[in-house]
């Protein structure tokens, strides 16, 4: 590499992120040393996102940074956990400084939209590779889990689901979209938005959560399981977006957003008892969610429309892995 590793390191991260005074030693040393608030569970995640794996090739610098770190403020939204401390791992094939720029960019600008601190990692010569570990926190036993709903309770989802994946099908080359929505998708699978405002005031509402990284039916299903429980989605209450209607017509939207990844929406479960109480006190017009079906006895996920199960094929535009 043209520059060396400190140099790279003094140049593009140092100071990318938030300043967060429980930072005692930061970029730049061995490792970080930090102070975690009394009280607190740390919570700890995170991902690895491969150049021709994860993302095209030709995906944006500051995109490429931007999901790197959403993905995993995104698991941190399914624990109800704030996020504080970020370790980035940089694999690259060349020092490019436009690149290196870029990159830091969409990184810092979403760590300091959530106070994440950068305090340490490693950079190396090799294929394009990102890893972030992201540490929080979430006041001791608050957290939420895959596992704490049982048969009978509500099941949720934020936000729309199927754009990201109509988004990377368009980076790709493989769809075709109006012109107002192309923008759309591809910004969902650009920058993917986490739900962590959500996450944090679903403790104390919701019995359990996970981030729909997947595909909704795969992740509900895991969730369902974790519970052990089944899930059954409701097919016309999942929520679409406009552009994404208007590129696929409603049978291929709601296949997608079925079967489609990269959505990191949060789905959630939520104790029949309660669920007055989280839609008053959280109402969904205000954050985004939507009642999608309920966990149920028999095992395993699925679909149903007016009494008929419904079968999904492989839609071709699924999860970028």
């Amino acid at each position: 590499m043209a520059l060396s590793e400190f140099a790279l390191i003094e140049r593009y991260f140092r100071t990318c992120g938030a300043q967060r005074g429980d930072v005692l030693l930061g970029v730049g040393d061995d490792a970080a040393l930090l102070a975690t608030p009394p009280g607190s569970d740390l919570v700890a995640a995170t991902d690895t996102l491969v150049a021709g794996v994860h993302f095209p090739h030709q995906s944006p610098p500051a995109s490429i940074g931007h999901r790197a770190l959403a993905v995993n403020l995104s698991d941190l939204a399914a624990m109800g956990a704030r996020p504080a401390w970020a370790l980035l791992g940089l694999t690259l094939p060349a020092a490019e400084e436009a690149w290196l720029g870029e990159f830091a960019a969409g990184f810092a600008a979403l760590a300091r939209a959530h106070e994440v601190a950068l305090v340490g990692g490693d950079t190396t010569r090799g294929p394009l590779c990102v890893t972030v570990a992201l540490l929080g926190h979430v006041p001791h036993g608050a957290a939420l889990t895959r596992g704490g709903a049982r048969a009978g309770d509500a099941l949720f989802v934020s936000g729309t689901l199927g754009d990201a994946a109509a988004g990377l099908a368009l980076e790709q080359g493989r769809l075709a979209a109006p012109a107002d929505a192309r923008a759309w998708l591809r910004e969902r699978f650009l920058l993917p938005t986490p739900r962590m405002a959500l996450g944090e005031r679903l403790r104390g509402h919701a019995s359990a959560c996970i981030d729909v990284s997947d595909g909704l039916l795969a992740d509900a299903g895991k969730l369902a399981a974790a519970s052990r429980a089944g899930a059954q989605l409701v097919y016309d209450a999942v929520p679409l977006s406009e552009p994404l209607l208007a590129t696929l017509g409603e049978e291929r939207a709601r296949e997608l957003a079925f079967t489609g990844g990269d959505d990191y929406e949060l789905c959630f479960a939520v104790h029949a008892e309660n669920v007055a109480r989280l839609l008053c006190e959280l109402p969904p017009q205000r954050w985004g969610y939507t009642r999608i079906g309920v966990l149920c006895e028999s095992a395993g996920a699925a679909v149903v429309r007016e009494g008929t199960v419904m079968e999904f094929s492989h839609s071709g535009y699924e999860h970028f892995a």
